[in-house]
């Protein structure tokens, strides 16, 4: 028999830094015919790499012969540590109660050291089930043990595992202390691996605080720690899902979670960490809509949950379970008392859902009529809503402003609403990406839209234009910050230029090969882009100024602040409430407040609208189809307007949409054939635009991009009637020389094929010489062009995300100094694009705005149907 000449016992350290390596020396070592210690040490080296690496069963059989072996040695200091771990595996696999009675008799017979490392796998066990005062009180112990004896490495351990069930139980201050020791211990030790779970546990620290980019940014890095490592970590799937979620990414946690169970939820895998991402998978599913799905998922992770004994996982599972039986419309005599019941057992256990249990009992209560257990139940989600994460807090305003009305106090409930949306809004200005601040936007919906229905029970014109002003277009506030590395970013975009120029020179040429890598490679980049992005941060006390959203103190305030702003122009602004479509109009002075009809109408209508606009575009239509969109248009005008639309006079309107009906073809409408029309996603938006100053030198850059035949003429006209204008055509209009020319321009022009990303709006895209110039690409830019034109197909059209945000060219070039943009909502015809560009340059030489040569160009595309169509597919955003 021959030992280990290095140390068998250094293997054990090795499987928690470089598995791998680990992994090759206790083979290696086997292969020697080792003494029966060093052979225990060896199998319990592969256990834990086998362990960590999701092949549990694996690991319990290693574990088996490690303690066999360690019996046959003698030695009681082996039998009990592989014990311990023995314990602990199959705890993780499901088996809890012989994971307990192993641990339990580990910790028994053991003292000093010994004890200290087996309290710590037992907390560890206790903390996955979900008792966290005794994993306190063994961690308590075993750090005590352990720094006596010197073990820096499972002091580390200890200090780690206790930062989580701090974290559970939402210390963030003790979980963050116990984390600084852990990380400067695990350095020190160059532990790779588990100085890689401590990156990953800081994002846990960042989420706690409210901190999503510093999240999002963390879990990065530890997953590339962990893939230099080649060790696969399910809770990072499960921590990314949650700060998704948290996010208002719904659609994106639903993918990480569906990719992480298909990739690790496999029966070889532990039972523990299947059921915890069936449990993310369901909460994902319930916040992206699918409670059928996330139904079947909470089920599953309540039924596992149960066999392994983890009853405060259980608690939150039924939670998910019942949530999303509301959300698919289950009002059932049982289910509020069910509601109660978990919400009672949630705030029990210390859960984090407790206060949205408290909060959904509350109201499934009051539409039950049940006004006493309402109360109840408001006001523990009132108390517990105050805690927790900053992004939470709205939460519980709601629930204070729900139970105050319960009670009959509009007033003390309205008051509630500002609160919670002045906590919201704080949140929101601290997230750097735009992306970011406007998915924020959810958390004060519910907020908002109580305060509007109040105004619209009032009848009170003047409060609901208060309200909805209160909480839109929140995104637009204030320009994105800029990504701590964006050379970085810069290189990324760089790179998806190339690999979209050779998708679509593979796609051109009906060639598939290597197509799929292409893809693949495409994703890829996409998802750093994005990832860089939302990891863009606010620079100290930004956060903390006051925002540009807020006009007045009051109600009044904020209404009068706009009405003194209008001067002589109409305001139209549309509010959706509880699917109804309000309309604020304010002319000279007087604000009225009018009843439209559904939503869902309107929706269709413009749609139905858009849809025969483009079909005009393009011509080869039979007579009666302009008749045919002149009908569609009237019944938009209808729908979108109702009586406001007898009331126009032909002075200029700013039209403020809902995001919902955002890419509304303004002047279609007959009533507003012949005014100019400002089109902004709030009125905040617009006054921030006529603040806007331009700059002191009047330079114009002209931007052509390719596959624009007959184009010439158009930017030899619209560049000759200017003295100071740069032209990027022929192979010249590259993204940055394009970006450089557009920064502070005082006007620009950009005629080139353009794309709508419905899946992601930011990655829309203007197709440049070298590729295409995305949404992210703009929001580098320090100052948007002054005045903008953008003449690409639906240019003008965003993502509507949450109630009333929007997200596309428009929000990323506003906030950035953009107070005039001229775009498109549907697919324009590039040939009629051109004389109809020209003849609004020749307008705009004339005229103050672009409202208003927008109108006179409409006048003189008259007569052609293909030109009406082009004229009517433009509207003009801001000023």
């Amino acid at each position: 028999m021959s030992a280990n000449p290095d140390g068998a016992e250094r293997l054990l350290p090795l499987a928690l830094s470089r598995p791998r390596e680990a992994l090759a020396q206790a083979n290696q070592l086997l292969a020697q015919r080792p003494t029966a210690a060093d052979a225990s040490t060896a199998h319990q080296a592969r256990a834990i790499v086998l362990r960590d690496a999701g092949r549990v069963d694996e690991a319990i059989v290693e574990l088996r012969t490690s303690l066999r072996l360690a019996r046959r040695s003698g030695h009681l200091g082996r039998v009990v540590d592989v014990q311990a771990s023995l314990g602990l595996t199959v705890g993780l696999a499901g088996r809890t109660a012989s994971g307990l009675a192993l641990l339990d008799d580990a910790v028994a017979v053991s003292t000093g050291l010994l004890a200290g490392r087996a309290l710590m796998r037992r907390a560890y066990l206790h903390r996955t089930l979900g008792h966290h005062q005794a994993a306190l009180a063994d961690l308590r112990r075993a750090i005590g043990l352990l720094h006596r004896a010197g073990d820096s490495v499972w002091e580390a351990r200890s200090r780690g595992h206790r930062f989580l069930v701090y974290v559970e139980m939402g210390q963030a201050g003790r979980a963050h202390r116990d984390l600084a020791v852990a990380e400067r211990l695990f350095e020190r030790a160059g532990q790779e691996l588990e100085f890689a779970a401590i990156v990953h546990n800081r994002a846990d620290v960042a989420f706690q605080t409210g901190d999503l980019p510093g999240a999002l940014r963390f879990l990065d890095d530890a997953g590339a720690r962990y893939e230099e490592l080649s060790v696969p970590i399910p809770q990072l799937a499960i921590d990314r899902c949650n700060v998704l979620l948290a996010a208002g990414l719904t659609a994106e946690a639903l993918a990480v979670s569906d990719e992480a169970i298909g990739r690790y939820g496999g029966g070889t895998g532990s039972s523990v960490a299947r059921a915890e991402l069936l449990f993310a998978a369901a909460r994902a599913a319930q916040a992206a809509g699918e409670p059928t799905v996330a139904i079947a998922r909470a089920a599953a992770a309540q039924t596992l949950f149960r066999a392994q004994r983890r009853q405060w996982w259980q608690a939150r599972a039924s939670f998910v379970l019942l949530q999303s039986r509301y959300q698919a419309g289950d009002r059932g005599g049982r289910l509020p008392g069910q509601l109660g019941r978990i919400a009672d057992r949630l705030e029990d256990v210390g859960a984090e859902e407790a206060a949205g249990a408290h909060l959904l009992a509350g109201r499934l209560a009051l539409e039950h009529g049940q006004r006493a257990t309402a109360d109840r139940h408001l006001a523990r989600a009132a108390q517990l809503g105050h805690g927790g994460p900053p992004f939470a807090r709205p939460a519980g305003w709601l629930a204070r402003a729900l139970r105050a009305e319960a009670q009959g106090s509009t007033r003390r409930a309205l008051i509630a609403c500002r609160r919670g949306l002045a906590v919201a809004e704080q949140y929101q200005r601290t997230l750097g990406a735009t992306e970011l601040r406007a998915h924020a936007a959810a958390y004060g919906n519910d907020l908002a839209l109580m305060g509007q229905r109040n105004a619209v029970l009032r009848g009170d014109a003047r409060m609901l234009l208060a309200w909805s002003e209160r909480w839109r277009a929140g995104a637009f506030a204030a320009a994105p910050a800029k990504p701590s590395d964006d050379h970085g970013l810069a290189a990324d975009l760089a790179a998806l230029r190339k690999v979209m120029g050779r998708i679509d020179s593979a796609r051109s040429r009906a060639s598939r090969d290597g197509l799929a890598g292409l893809e693949q490679e495409r994703r890829r980049l996409e998802a750093a882009i994005r990832s860089r992005t939302r990891q863009a941060t606010v620079p100290d006390g930004v956060s903390d100024r006051p925002s540009g959203r807020r006009l007045g103190d009051t109600d009044r305030g904020r209404a009068e602040a706009i009405i003194d702003q209008l001067g002589d122009r109409q305001l139209i602004e549309l509010v959706a409430v509880d699917g109804m479509l309000y309309g604020i109009t304010v002319s000279r002075r007087r604000v009225r407040l009018h009843e439209i009809g559904p939503l869902a109408a309107a929706a269709r209508e413009l749609e139905l609208t858009r849809f025969m606009l483009r079909r005009l575009a393009y011509g080869r239509l039979p007579p009666q189809a302009l008749s045919a969109f002149e009908t569609a248009a009237r019944r938009l005008e209808e729908s979108l307007l109702g009586p406001i639309a007898a009331q126009l006079d032909g002075r200029p309107v700013v039209a403020v949409p809902p995001g919902r009906l955002h890419a509304v073809p303004w002047g279609a409408l007959p009533s507003l054939r012949t005014t100019p029309v400002h089109v902004a996603p709030s009125m905040n938006v617009w006054l921030r635009a006529c603040a806007v100053r331009p700059p002191p030198r009047r330079r114009l850059a002209v931007i052509v991009g390719p596959g624009l035949p007959g184009i010439t003429a158009e930017v030899t006209k619209i560049a000759d009637g200017y003295r100071d204008c740069t032209v990027l055509r022929d192979g010249d209009a590259v993204a940055e020389r394009v970006l450089s020319a557009l920064d502070g321009a005082w006007m620009a022009h950009v005629a080139a094929h353009g794309v709508f990303r419905a899946d992601n709006a930011l990655f829309s895209a203007l197709y440049l010489d070298d590729g295409p110039l995305t949404v992210y690409d703009l929001g580098r830019l320090r100052r948007a062009p002054f005045r903008l034109v953008l003449s690409s197909c639906e240019s003008g059209v965003a993502a509507n995300v949450g109630a009333d945000e929007l997200l596309g060219a428009a929000s990323a070039l506003i906030p950035l100094g953009t107070a005039s943009l001229l775009a498109t909502v549907v697919p324009v015809n590039d040939l009629a694009t051109a004389p109809f560009m020209m003849a609004f340059h020749d307008c705009l030489r004339r005229c103050d705005t672009f409202a208003d040569a927008l109108v006179e160009a409409h006048r003189a595309a008259a007569g052609d149907a293909v030109a009406t169509a082009t004229a009517l597919s433009f509207v003009t955003l801001g000023v």
